[in-house]
């Protein structure tokens, strides 16, 4: 598939909806387990993506964008979440996430991002150049890959009750 801005899009703007209709709700066996020692619960992921939504992707889409000559991004603390107040319902986490997504998809849409403007650079503090169009496509794939990180930590609390039948769900055997 070839990168377009409305294909992420797509992902960008349900993935909120996705993370209330799977996690809201469910009790905190569910939501504030994990899969051991340095792993993350679905509560921990949520966090990760609304740090995300406030000091990452459209802060560095605005520094492609700018005209200066500056376009080195600040290091993101992918371990941020673990300094946020940990006692909130991840009810009020998703509905922050909504919010500030809903935020910047708006945001994005405002910045009339044009075709050319895909292949403009942007300096990332470990792997050095990147474009727009790369940075967007994270954003897609990095939704996507915390929504199946999510249900692989839900799937694997019930690695055990499954009996013989783990020999047919790979999500378990990961």
């Amino acid at each position: 598939m070839i990168f377009e801005l409305d294909r992420s899009k797509e992902i960008l703007e349900r993935t909120p909806n996705v993370l209330d209709t799977l996690l809201t709700g469910l009790s905190k066996e569910w939501t504030e387990n994990n899969e051991g020692k340095n792993t993350w619960s679905p509560y921990d992921i949520v966090g990760h993506l609304i740090f995300g939504e406030k000091t990452d992707w459209i802060v560095r889409i605005k520094t492609i964008l700018k005209n200066s000559e500056n376009k080195l991004f600040e290091p993101f603390d992918r371990f941020a979440q673990r300094n946020e107040d940990q006692n909130r319902p991840i009810s009020d986490l998703i509905n922050e996430f909504k919010l500030l997504r809903e935020k910047n998809l708006n945001e994005l849409e405002s910045l009339n991002i044009s075709q050319k403007d895909y292949e403009r650079i942007g300096i990332h503090p470990e792997f050095g150049n990147v474009t727009l169009k790369q940075l967007i496509s994270t954003w897609a794939v990095h939704d996507l890959g915390h929504i199946a990180q999510i249900t692989r930590v839900m799937a694997k609390q019930y690695t055990k009750e499954v009996g013989p039948w783990i020999n047919y769900l790979g999500i378990l055997k990961k």
